[in-house]
């Protein structure tokens, strides 16, 4: 007989990281707007503040064990894996773990997102966008005390940051030109989130993180837009010596992005074959097109900003996602 994985609880995340940044804060003393969509969105986006702790219904009870998500999206299902996984005492726990290390890392982005909100106010030079940056604020302050609530209160856990995402969102953050924080944050890691949201919406059969993810969704659509907007036509006549650090950038942050979904945390913990889990996720069909369709939002989008070149398209192509150039950008 097969002995039982060795489940074991995460430690939750503890103490702090200090990213040392270098960029100029910028003083415009002309309040007059230059562009109207990006006052326009910020007119929309102060007519969409929602108040976390008083619109969600905190009220509903969730049971973390339960089958939230069909078992047929667990990345080992029907595999050798899921075979000699105990469903009465080892799948409730593990579909606790997979929601907790994925919500967790929705949480530690949303507060990278919400200091590189801060620094953009700081770093952008027109006035729009520092009127609409220090409303994207308010916004990730939300999603971090919605995410960290439900953690706390319905899943009881909350994983550690995943490495992937901690090396992209340290990047992004230590990074001095504000364009490339607008392409980190706006362009590469609120797109995919706003593609994940929208999976996530489609699959859940939780009421409460559906009403918290339809929220954040709505905020993170404008995030996005408000990206687009900033960046159109930032990059024609750019030197090649600064092109070329535009595209090594988003093909990276995307390497990243794209192995952050491996959840070798969680399969740590399920006390579970790590070579045998891994492999099992880079074959699972649902699991490939979950990670492309993440893309979805962020392939239009750089096309749009005139960075779709030869160097882009290549990583796009060997991460499998190039396919999304035809689709329609934000904004």
């Amino acid at each position: 007989m097969t002995p039982p994985f060795d489940v074991r609880i995460p430690a939750p995340p503890t103490g702090t990281v200090v990213v040392p940044t270098s960029y100029d804060s910028i003083l415009n003393w002309d309040y007059g707007s230059s562009s109207e969509k990006l006052r326009n969105l910020y007119e929309k986006s102060k007519e969409a503040m929602w108040n976390a702790s008083s619109y969600l219904d905190f009220s509903i009870d969730v049971d973390p064990e339960a089958e939230n998500t069909p078992n047929e999206l667990l990345p080992i299902y029907g595999t050798r894996l899921w075979d000699r996984l105990d469903k009465q005492r080892e799948l409730p726990k593990l579909r606790r773990m997979m929601q907790a290390w994925m919500f967790s890392n929705f949480l530690h982005g949303e507060q990278g997102a919400l200091l590189a909100a801060a620094q953009l106010v700081a770093a952008v030079p027109d006035a729009d966008a520092k009127l609409y940056a220090a409303t994207q604020a308010m916004d990730e302050a939300r999603h971090v005390e919605a995410y960290d609530r439900y953690l706390r209160q319905k899943i009881e856990l909350t994983f550690p940051i995943n490495p992937h995402l901690s090396r992209l969102l340290q990047d992004v953050l230590a990074e001095s030109r504000w364009d490339l924080k607008y392409l980190g944050m706006q362009i590469l890691v609120e797109g995919l989130a706003l593609a994940a949201f929208g999976m996530i919406i489609h699959t859940s059969r939780e009421p409460l993180i559906c009403s918290i993810v339809q929220m954040i969704m709505q905020d993170e659509a404008r995030h996005v837009a408000f990206g687009v907007l900033a960046l159109e036509g930032k990059y024609e006549g750019m030197s090649k010596g600064e092109l070329d650090d535009r595209e090594t950038f988003i093909v990276d942050a995307s390497r990243l992005m794209h192995d952050r979904f491996m959840a070798e945390e969680v399969w740590e913990h399920m006390g579970m074959p790590m070579k045998e889990c891994l492999e099992a996720v880079a074959v699972s069909e649902t699991q490939r097109a979950f990670r492309k369709l993440l893309f979805s939002k962020i392939v239009p989008n750089v096309e749009r900003l005139g960075l779709l070149t030869p160097k882009v398209r290549a990583g796009f192509e060997e991460l499998g996602v190039a396919e999304f150039e035809s689709y329609e950008p934000t904004a």
